[in-house]
């Protein structure tokens, strides 16, 4: 799917706080990159404790996730071929894959840097691009190695000061560099609740926690509907709401990694050479 020997881009979100919608946020830019380009997206749950992508599309017994990969993973033997089978095909997006993380929460400590390095370096050279979700804990490898690796860095938090000033800051200002990562590489989502209008803005949050702004996610109550029911992808395929959700983030990520979809030349489509023919092979 990927040029021979070339690295597709990756970006990797990471949340300030559990549970805030990390996950719909990855998924839905995942969603809108392979909806505007018609390439071959892989999206790669990497929530080692907390894997949810599966439920949100209504596949609750998946035959193939994360954990069942580690024997190739620690034998470094995963490669290009393996990981196309082992993906799910998001039906209302077919471009659009998805591996469906780990179901096995008491391992999640047992995951290595090397074996998640070695599953980010396939999925690099076997899709078009890589969106990686990960867990808002730093205290695994999946976190740390996916953002030191990744080419775009997205945090997520919301407009509550417990979770861009407190948990941000300490994650993004305290932590982030031990690892060589500084504040102003990470972009910024912003959650946006149903329930309330307060909160702090997106320019002060930004600014709170050293960050570049790239956009918001509004969630409401008709969403979290979807999410319980499996249907997140028709969702963002069929609802007004849905089929808005996350696309400026997406813009921006496609303009920075040079993703765009392959339009084929004019001269080629047939309502074109019908027109040639009209004009008796006149172009202009």
């Amino acid at each position: 799917m990927n040029e021979a020997g070339a690295a597709s881009p990756v970006i990797a979100l990471v949340g300030t706080t559990p549970n805030i919608g990390t996950t719909t946020a990855a998924f839905a830019l995942a969603y809108r990159i392979a909806e505007a380009s018609d390439k071959q997206i892989v999206y790669l749950c990497l929530h080692l404790k907390s894997a949810k992508i599966h439920r949100y599309l209504g596949v609750d017994a998946p035959s193939v996730t994360l954990d069942k990969l580690r024997p190739e993973l620690k034998s470094g033997s995963l490669t290009a071929d393996k990981l196309q089978r082992a993906v799910h095909r998001v039906p209302e997006r077919p471009c659009l894959h998805v591996l469906f993380g780990n179901l096995h929460r008491d391992q999640a400590e047992y995951f290595t840097p090397e074996e998640v390095e070695h599953l980010i370096d396939i999925a690099a050279r076997a899709f078009s691009l890589v969106v990686v979700d990960v867990g808002a804990y730093w205290d695994n490898a999946a976190t740390i190695c996916a953002l030191r690796r990744a080419d775009s860095r997205i945090v997520v938090t919301t407009g509550a000061l417990s979770h861009f000033q407190e948990d941000g800051k300490r994650w993004i200002h305290q932590l982030s560099p031990l690892f060589g990562i500084q504040s102003e590489q990470f972009a910024t989502i912003v959650i946006q609740s149903p329930w309330g209008t307060g909160g702090y803005r997106m320019k002060e949050i930004c600014k709170e926690m050293g960050t570049a702004k790239l956009g918001k996610l509004q969630l409401s109550s008709n969403l979290f509907t979807q999410l319980d029911n499996g249907t997140y992808g028709q969702w963002l395929k069929e609802d007004p709401q849905g089929r808005t959700a996350m696309k400026r983030p997406a813009d921006s990520m496609m303009i920075k990694h040079g993703l765009r979809r392959d339009f084929p030349a004019v001269h080629t489509q047939p309502w074109y050479r019908k027109l040639l023919s009209h004009r008796n092979g006149v172009g202009s």
